[in-house]
């Protein structure tokens, strides 16, 4: 369905061949993290799978483990979310966001306000296979107001389809967003919530455009002004993604560099769920909005093992 990644299925593959150098390198004193990181970047997820199951098959040892005890830092937490299975990877995140003291709102916004209808229903499937429990309950018990509803809202992944687009209901959807905004003392929020969680994405591209002829605004500036923090940030997740899914994670990418320190888990996270999807067009993306390419951020950003395995990772330079 996806081929904008820049990871692809590695071809001659040889899951065994895989399998018996990654217990070389990491048999003994000390490591092969070159042999570790070239062969895990390089391979699809699938295949990384396969290599796990050949891992067992030879040498009754968990690949997994074997990385955990062999590794260290953010290069080890890179390796160990490449081997997550794709299809739990989502779930797993979504887990940890709302597990223990403190919810991580930013990771709810991210993944919610990225994912297809049809990703979001596979991952609550997933979700409940995993962890027995059922994601709109544990996501409802911590969160709380407007952006907890927002966030159900999307959780129910029934987004309009994208089928032709009506002018008339273009029209009366950014009135209504008007007059729920900068026409009105306080915010409807409830009015932007439906709107952004229901309808398809051409259609809100088109109330988008419609919006700032009527009120002489974008959209994002209206949100800005008229919400504020968990709920306002979801809410321009939600409209960003609509404009461009590619454009949102390239400054998602940008944003988790820049200034000082680096949101490692926000890098990680988006560079391995995007690796074989749009990997490609956030690149692009990422050039043309912040002038230099996502490569050269990383490599200024990153260092040692961790830096060598993201540029396997991100796939070239778009200098």
């Amino acid at each position: 369905q996806y081929t904008r990644g820049t990871v692809t299925a590695f071809a001659p593959f040889d899951a065994r061949a895989d399998a018996e150098a990654l217990r070389k390198a990491m048999k003994g004193l000390g490591t092969d993290e070159d042999t570790v990181l070239n062969v895990i970047t390089t391979r699809n997820n699938a295949q990384r799978q396969e290599i796990a199951s050949a891992f067992k098959t030879l040498f009754g040892r968990d690949l997994v483990d074997d990385l955990k005890s062999e590794l260290t830092g953010k290069f080890e937490t890179l390796m160990v979310s490449l081997m997550r299975p794709a299809e739990i990877f989502d779930a797993h995140a979504l887990k940890h966001a709302i597990k223990g003291a403190g919810t991580n709102e930013k990771v709810l916004t991210e993944i919610l306000a990225s994912r297809t209808p049809a990703e979001v229903q596979n991952i609550k499937q997933v979700y409940l296979q995993e962890y027995e429990a059922n994601l709109e309950d544990k996501i409802t018990g911590e969160t709380s107001g407007h952006f907890q509803r927002m966030l159900v809202v999307l959780l129910q992944a029934n987004r309009d389809p994208d089928t032709g687009v009506d002018e008339a209901l273009v029209e009366q959807d950014a009135q209504v967003l008007f007059r729920a905004g900068e026409l009105k003392w306080g915010t409807d929020e409830e009015k932007f919530i439906t709107i952004l969680g229901t309808r398809s994405i051409s259609h809100l591209r088109r109330v988008f455009d419609k919006y700032m002829t009527i009120s002489g605004f974008q959209i994002e500036e209206t949100i800005d002004r008229e919400t504020s923090g968990d709920l306002e940030k979801l809410l321009l997740a939600v409209v960003k993604c609509v404009r461009s899914v590619p454009a949102y994670f390239a400054e998602t990418l940008y944003y988790s560099m820049k200034g000082a320190g680096t949101d490692d888990d926000t890098l990680i996270r988006v560079m391995v769920s995007r690796s074989e999807v749009d990997l490609l067009d956030i690149r692009r993306e990422f050039r043309k909005n912040f002038a230099k390419s996502l490569y050269q951020a990383i490599q200024k950003d990153t260092s040692g093992d961790y830096r060598k395995a993201l540029l396997l990772l991100c796939g070239g330079d778009d200098e």
